[in-house]
């Protein structure tokens, strides 16, 4: 087949070549979920609804197919009408949710398997390929019951070096890859700090978003080239394309190690800044990499993907022996533990979290903690007691001002005080820190930090909410604009307000990872750089290649400039003169 290529955002670095796996292709697994006597007659109301909405939209489709091309076409419909209108169905998903106790989805799943699995054993060849018009009626009410992206795909057991191709993937795909054999991801829609991107650059693979139509136009097992530097996913490759898409990755895999000679020296300036470069934890598997990269520490430890991949929550026992081999692992260096931030793109199935038509202004992190203070407690309570094992800070997520910040250290000091009261250790003086992530934080910075021990500011969504454009949604990635004056305004006021009361300012949004914008941050009065692990020893050789000083003039320079691709501008002309050793091999 003709070579094709297929262009989107550039999410984490690096070139991959291997056989595509369409995920949003494969069968899907709905977690179980336990209810109340009382809440059968809820189940099945909820499931006569998704029944009576899947209807609604099939005789849509129908009507549409008719109009477009004609009405023998659009008579496949008419199957899955009678299939949605047996009686013996209904009556069966009814009589197993009233007699197991459990969701009308896992119900209403189990039952549709045997159905999918009596079609696809059927002698009778057309027959026996009308399964997948069965599982597609199947997909179609569960999409109705709950949204797919609770849907915990059957990514487990990859036995094979693959490229997964997704419409999206949930941090929770994600994480369950980790050690897996994936090369690369490839997704529909995201932008450059979707959590589809930002696990890709844990992992240490390539990854492309906001394809647009990927799924559509690419099979299961066709030869494809992910570059992860420039965006491009390149399917049916021909033999010119393969051979200099090897070649170059025989480069870039040689000149991977190039930097280890610095591993173990400080982030230095050429004329003494000293700063330092920490890592961004997802998954504890990450640790061996992130000590063998050089990094200080760990300057943001995301624990929600402990919630992750399972079907309850995890106990206080359980939350304390992660956090305490973390701990742990990472002595004498310090551990910047971030609290629960779900919400957002981040959901877990054992929590019927409601999915906001605008999620990332819902009910996410503290506002959701605040209002669940039990699950939110037991966290604490496993957080303190770790930071006894080790050095550790803890810090607020979605912070949105003082306000918030007591009334969450209210619920902190409680804690405390059982603890005290059951004789249980912990670091009295552990430090607590407050994310700069809302525009209202950094407008309120010199409040806060009369009472947070510290800042890190989460670019990732700071540029978000400032610019109010959707991180995730392909539509708007092009108008993610990390040095926009706004942003670069709101950094620099944090870090004076921080400055001014004697507290650290460190940055562990995406931004830390980009060469592009280390020279700026830097000169921002930046103390901490808190990136994917991926990225230390470059970033660290590009402080130690510069001087404090030239940053400094060029941030004053950058504040001066009216748009953000000025500023990128000016970065990049910088750069290429006082450090060209190093952005000319990243391709930046």
């Amino acid at each position: 087949m003709s070579e094709y290529v297929l262009k989107g955002v550039p999410a984490a670095p690096g070139i991959a070549i291997g056989s595509a796996y369409i995920v949003d292709k494969q069968d899907i697994v709905v977690p179980p979920r336990a209810i109340l006597e009382k809440e059968i007659p809820i189940e099945i109301a909820r499931f006569e609804e998704a029944l009576y909405k899947t209807r609604e939209q099939l005789l849509a489709l129908k009507r549409k197919i008719t109009d477009e091309i004609g009405e023998q076409h659009a008579q496949i419909f008419d199957a899955h009408l009678m299939v949605l209108e047996d009686r013996m169905l209904t009556e069966d998903v009814v009589k197993k949710i009233r007699q197991d106790k459990q969701s009308a989805e896992y119900v209403f799943s189990n039952i549709f398997k045997k159905y999918i699995k009596v079609f696809s054993n059927m002698e009778d060849e057309y027959l026996r390929e009308r399964s997948s018009d069965v599982n597609d009626i199947a997909r179609r009410v569960l999409k109705n019951l709950v949204d797919e992206s609770k849907f915990m795909h059957e990514l487990e057991n990859l036995t094979e070096e693959l490229i997964i191709i997704a419409h999206d993937l949930s941090p929770s795909d994600t994480a369950s890859m980790f050690n897996k054999n994936v090369l690369a991801f490839a997704t529909d829609i995201g932008g450059r700090t979707s959590h589809t991107a930002i696990m890709a650059k844990s992992l240490g693979v390539p990854a492309v978003v906001g394809l647009k139509d990927a799924t559509l136009r690419i099979s299961n097992q066709d030869l494809v080239i992910v570059d992860g530097r420039m965006g491009l996913v390149i399917v049916h490759p021909n033999d010119k394309t393969l051979s200099l898409y090897r070649a170059e990755k025989e480069r870039i895999n040689s000149m991977r190690n190039r930097f280890d000679d610095i591993k173990d020296l400080p982030a230095e300036t050429t004329d003494g800044r000293k700063v330092e470069v920490l890592a961004n934890l997802e998954l504890p598997e990450e640790i061996p990499m992130i000590l063998s990269r050089g990094a200080s520490g760990i300057g943001l430890y995301r624990t929600e993907y402990f919630y992750m991949n399972r079907v309850d929550l995890p106990n206080e026992e359980e939350q304390f022996a992660a956090y305490k081999k973390v701990v742990e692992a990472m002595a004498p260096h310090s551990v910047t533990i971030r609290t629960l931030d779900l919400g957002g793109d981040k959901f877990i199935s054992s929590l019927q979290i409601p999915r906001d038509m605008y999620p990332f202004l819902g009910w996410r992190a503290l506002k959701f903690c605040l209002e669940r203070p039990d699950i939110f407690k037991t966290q604490l309570r496993a957080i303190l007691r770790a930071s006894y094992y080790g050095k550790m800070r803890m810090m607020y997520p979605m912070v949105s001002g003082p306000a918030e910040f007591r009334s969450v250290n209210e619920i902190l000091d409680s804690v405390k005080k059982n603890l005290r009261e059951e004789e249980i250790p912990f670091d009295e003086n552990i430090e607590v820190g407050a994310m700069i992530e809302v525009p209202s934080a950094a407008m309120t910075a010199d409040l806060l930090a009369k009472e947070a021990k510290f800042f890190s500011i989460g670019t990732n969504d700071l540029i978000q909410y400032t610019l109010a454009i959707d991180r995730v949604n392909e539509q708007t990635a092009a108008f993610y604009e990390p040095c926009h004056p706004a942003v670069l305004r709101l950094i620099q006021r944090t870090v004076q307000a921080g400055h001014e009361k004697n507290i650290k300012v460190a940055l562990c949004g995406e931004m830390s990872s980009e060469p592009i914008y280390t020279l700026l941050l830097l000169g921002l009065g930046l103390d901490e750089f808190s990136m994917s692990p991926g990225n230390i020893l470059q970033i660290k050789k590009l402080i130690r290649s510069v001087s404090f000083q030239d940053a400094k003039e060029l941030a004053e320079k950058a504040l001066e400039l009216t748009t953000g691709q000025e500023v990128e501008d000016l970065c990049r002309r910088r750069l290429q003169e006082l450090a060209p050793n190093i952005i000319n091999n990243e391709g930046v």
